[in-house]
This record gives C-alpha cells, structure tokens and sequence, in this order.
C-alpha cells in the first residue's frame, strides 16, 4: 500500500510544477511543503529520497523559499 501523504506531496508538487507561467499561489506552494514534510515522517526510505527530489523540484522552480 503506498503512503497516502508521499502521493499527496507528490500531487501537490506537480500541481505547482505544471502551473501555467509560474501561476501557482503561496497557498499552493506552502501546501506543498507542508505534504512534502508531512509525508517524511510515515515515508519508507525510498519515499523519503523520492520526496527530497520533490524539494528540489519546487526548488528548481523557484517555488519554495
């Protein structure tokens, strides 16, 4: 069975990456960090090194500060 708040950051940060033309709002964006830090404390390992690529995604998007 697959975490549900590792598919929830994983939802929440494509949402953002996906914006239109850089379109995502700061709720968007903090309801990302806040799936992604959610999520590492239930994650597996695995999850856990997915998710840090999650971070540097948004990081890569200039969507989290």
């Amino acid at each position: 069975m697959e975490n549900n708040l590792f598919q929830q950051a994983k939802t929440a940060v494509n949402r953002i990456t996906n914006a239109q033309g850089g379109a995502a709002n700061q709720k968007d964006k903090q309801a990302a960090q806040n799936a992604i830090q959610s999520a590492k404390a239930e994650s597996s390992p695995e999850e856990q090194q997915q998710l840090q690529q999650l971070e540097q995604q948004l990081r890569q998007h200039n969507q989290l500060s």
